[in-house]
């Protein structure tokens, strides 16, 4: 009997216990934000104006009237904007309190929600320290958690960099729709993600993923309109409405409808809750430009989820407004053991069958080089600053003047990585607001690096031009004097190439004595081209002195050590004749490759890599995709997306080339054709292959510069080189100039061929038992390795389409611009390469920076 009491007592406890536990009501977090783009459609002054502005206005004067009321604040440029340039003191008392309290939250804190797929990485902590140090400074505080709800993909390197800044848990949502459905049914949406190989756990953090209704929350209610749960509406451009009655409000919150709003809201919760392990429901409140009106949004609110609470035994949830770290808290308090992920990440990215997200690799490429040209140049400037305060910290350079010009270049910089910046994904006049910002606070930072080199360190000591530097005469008038400064901290020896007028050119150092250099005509037939080989010690900058000469040298003492390089030219070679190839090969050599040209072709034959004594075929030329413009006839590529109409077709009818054989660096010029006889190239590839005999010039590297552009209308155009190297169609790309990720092609039922191009933000390469061929890159490009041997590089894109979303917010991507990105290609054993790709893609980001200067002003220093 007391074996039996026992029994009955221990089911009782099960059934008060168990099943109470079952019943328990699901605990819904909702989060109150707004998803506020640093571009995209709109500029960032007419953000600021239709919304932005009143966003932060109208949140803080409604958090203060309700304790229970909360709210996010994302990205850092709009809020630094209101702080600065709106809000009132009455606006910033209020906030200091908020933020105290725990009411308004900072997330992520960086400028702008970076894009993770065409970011770099230094970019990427730029960005987040220019934002957080502005809420140390201000606040005190420091962002603990991420809200990565838009990026275009997850990078393995976000979780990360996180991690590293100290956050507790990472929040993301744009993964493959396939991939979140099958989470989604097997409750794996969150996990703790170990996204480094060699850090492991050591960096790992608790991650997040949105499902399948993302940031937003339902916007479609029969009983009201399409703005679901927005009560102000849609936010109006350009102006806001003076009554401010905005578009599609939805109805209010009244006795009459309180009922159906809530069965709409429980029945959302309850769907989101049966994907999750817990029975807490985090529910975003809000979406793209939202509560810019936060009285009529919590007005409505209040009292719904005041309906909802009285009525918890019926509709089994209970609702608090919440910040992330309360929903995180929450989960945390679960004590539950979660997956682990390790270093794979979430790219590319597609949202249906048809849509991949690869296209916005290679969007907008102009834009894509500018700001990482930028970010060295931001790098360099940085550098050579903080050299010069330490050595001369009472130089006539002001410390306030030269920080104003660095904190906009680096404001610019940081502005740009939004995901939809640097990807491309911009309206036309949002891609000329990222550009003017950085060309603009380039040309500050270039004034500052020229007074840094220039401005004598102290009154009582001659600027670096030396005291000879006077008004020039007649003579005089043919020299120009080049400053060159190396941004690396090791040792280099390279070669710089400097535009000129003159045929006849002889450089001399700061020293006196002769440089080794060259001189070509430029490709344009206009100006000519002078190599100089410079020796520069780690962030150390040298003048350079250029004597120029309109006339034929009479000796080589007059030359200095400078040769004078003219080219071959071959005849155009028309695709239609290739029947046979191959018969009359043409060698070019330094001391580490030999590449063989096909005169039948004018193409690349192979190369063969001479230490190791390995010999790889390989061609490279132009292909294009095209790419369909109507939606009634099939899928349509945009900024965003790549869908192919087939498979790519040679871009090109005929070849020329020219060779140009010097003594610093041998060129081989390659012209590629539309149609057989037109007048002028579509495309051409410029590769230089240096001369290392009795120099350190790293002849390791072939640099190559292509020109592309204006494209035909619906062409994406790829540089495909197609090699011996038995990859098996496997490809090494970087996560943001971090880590490499193995990339195996992988096969779908729809669109493979979209699916299997990834971002190459730095480096990527192919590789088999005996070699590796490797491409590092000045900018991201989108890439793919479609057939075994291959590197396809998307290099351009324009594109139109009639879809009407596209059309109403101009994002058809009709970029007609010429571009002239560069790649330095390499190959040898994986053990060879393995010690070179990184490093040199490090040297291909931080170029020597070469300032020419020009006639002097009159008479300064004697």
């Amino acid at each position: 009997m007391r074996f039996l009491a026992v029994i009955v007592l221990f089911l009782w406890y099960f059934y008060l216990h168990g099943v109470a536990g079952e019943n328990k009501p699901i605990q819904t977090f909702v989060i109150p934000h707004s998803h506020m783009d640093v571009g995209w459609v709109y500029t960032i002054q007419e953000s600021m104006h239709a919304y932005a502005a009143n966003v932060y206005t109208s949140v803080t004067e409604e958090l203060s009237k309700a304790k229970d009321r909360r709210f996010i604040a994302v990205e850092q440029e709009f809020f630094r904007l209101w702080w600065d340039t709106v809000a009132s003191d009455s606006h910033k008392r209020q906030v200091r309190q908020l933020v105290k309290e725990g009411r308004l939250e900072f997330i992520i804190g960086g400028q702008v929600m970076h894009d993770e797929a065409v970011t770099d990485l230094d970019d990427q902590i730029l960005q987040m320290t220019e934002g957080h140090g502005f809420l140390y400074q201000t606040f005190g505080v420091r962002p603990q958690f991420s809200w990565h709800v838009d990026p275009f993909g997850a990078s393995a390197t976000t979780p990360v960099l996180f991690a590293l800044a100290g956050f507790n848990a990472h929040l993301i949502s744009r993964i493959d729709y396939d991939l979140k459905d099958t989470m989604q049914k097997k409750k794996k949406l969150q996990f703790v993600w170990r996204g480094s190989p060699s850090l492991k756990e050591r960096q790992q953090i608790f991650t997040h993923t949105m499902d399948q209704f993302s940031y937003c929350t339902p916007s479609y209610l029969p009983f009201s309109n399409s703005s679901g749960f927005y009560w102000n509406g849609v936010a109006l451009f350009p102006d806001p409405p003076k009554d401010g009655v905005y578009p599609n409000m939805s109805l209010p919150v009244t006795k009459e409808t309180v009922h159906s709003y809530a069965k709409i809201m429980v029945d959302n919760i309850k769907q989101r809750a049966a994907w999750f392990r817990t029975n807490h429901v985090l529910w975003p409140w809000g979406c793209d430009k939202q509560f810019y009106n936060s009285s009529v949004q919590f007005n409505n609110m209040d009292p719904l989820i005041n309906y909802i609470n009285q009525n918890s035994k019926e509709f089994g949830v209970t609702i608090q407004y919440a910040t992330v770290s309360e929903y995180f808290q929450a989960i945390h308090q679960s004590n539950l053991v979660w997956e682990v992920r390790d270093s794979e990440d979430f790219l590319p990215y597609s949202t249906e069958p048809e849509q991949a997200w690869t296209g916005f690799y290679a969007s907008r490429n102009v834009l894509k080089g500018v700001a990482r040209r930028a970010s060295s140049q931001l790098h360099a400037a940085e550098a050579l600053f903080a050299q010069y305060r330490i050595r001369f910290p009472d130089g006539p350079v002001a410390k306030d003047w030269a920080l104003d010009k660095l904190r906009a270049l680096r404001l610019a910089v940081s502005e740009v990585q939004h995901h939809d910046g640097i990807t491309g994904t911009e309206s036309p006049k949002v891609a000329d607001m990222y550009l003017q910002h950085l060309t603009q606070a380039m040309m500050g930072v270039e004034e500052l690096l020229a007074a840094l080199f220039l401005l004598p360190h102290n009154l009582d000591i001659p600027s670096m031009l030396g005291r000879h530097y006077h008004r020039k005469g007649v003579h005089e008038a043919l020299e120009q004097h080049v400053i060159v400064y190396n941004p690396l901290a090791w040792n280099i020896t390279t070669i710089i190439n400097t535009t000129v007028t003159f045929p006849v050119a002889a450089v001399f150092d700061d020293d006196g004595q002769p440089v080794p250099a060259q001189v070509q005509r430029s490709a344009s037939n206009v100006t000519y081209d002078l190599f100089i080989m410079v020796n520069l010690g780690g962030l150390q900058h040298r003048k350079y002195l250029i004597k120029f000469s309109e006339k034929p040298c009479s000796g080589w003492s007059k030359c200095g050590l400078t040769y004078e390089a003219k080219g071959v030219v071959f005849d155009r070679r028309r695709v239609r004749d290739w029947t046979k190839t191959g018969r009359r090969l043409l060698p070019v050599l330094n001391e580490c490759y030999k590449l063989m040209f096909d005169q039948d072709t004018n193409l690349l034959h192979s190369i063969t890599n001479l230490q190791e004594k390995r010999r790889v075929r390989m061609t490279q030329d132009f292909w294009k995709y095209h790419a369909n413009g109507d939606i009634q006839a099939g899928p349509i590529s945009d900024n965003y997306i790549f869908s192919a109409n087939g498979s790519a077709v040679r871009a090109y009818k005929a070849v020329e080339m020219e060779i140009i054989p010097g003594k610093i660096v041998t060129e081989i010029r390659q012209y590629f054709y539309r149609e057989e006889n037109d007048k002028d190239s579509a495309f051409s590839i410029t590769t230089r292959v240096p001369e290392c005999l009795g120099s350190k010039v790293q002849c390791c590297r072939l640099e190559q510069t292509y020109a592309l552009g204006p494209l035909d209308i619906n062409t994406e155009i790829v540089l495909r080189t197609s090699s011996s190297v038995k990859n098996n169609r496997t490809l090494y790309t970087d996560d943001n100039g971090y880590q490499m990720m193995k990339r195996p092609y992988r096969n779908f039922m729809y669109n493979t061929l979209a699916r299997n191009y990834f971002p190459m933000v730095r480096a990527a390469y192919i590789e088999d038992e005996l070699s590796r061929l490797v491409l590092v890159s000045d900018r991201a490009h989108g890439v793919s390795s479609q057939v075994s041997g291959q590197v396809e590089v998307m290099l351009h894109r324009r594109l139109w389409n009639n879809f009407p979303w596209n059309l109403g917010y101009n994002l058809t991507l009709n970029d007609s611009s010429v571009v002239q990105p560069t790649l330095w290609m390499m190959l040898g054993s994986k053990s060879a390469t393995s010690k070179l790709y990184q490093r040199e893609a490090i040297e291909l980001q931080h170029r020597p920076v070469v300032m020419p200067i020009d006639q002097p002003l009159p008479l300064l220093y004697t």
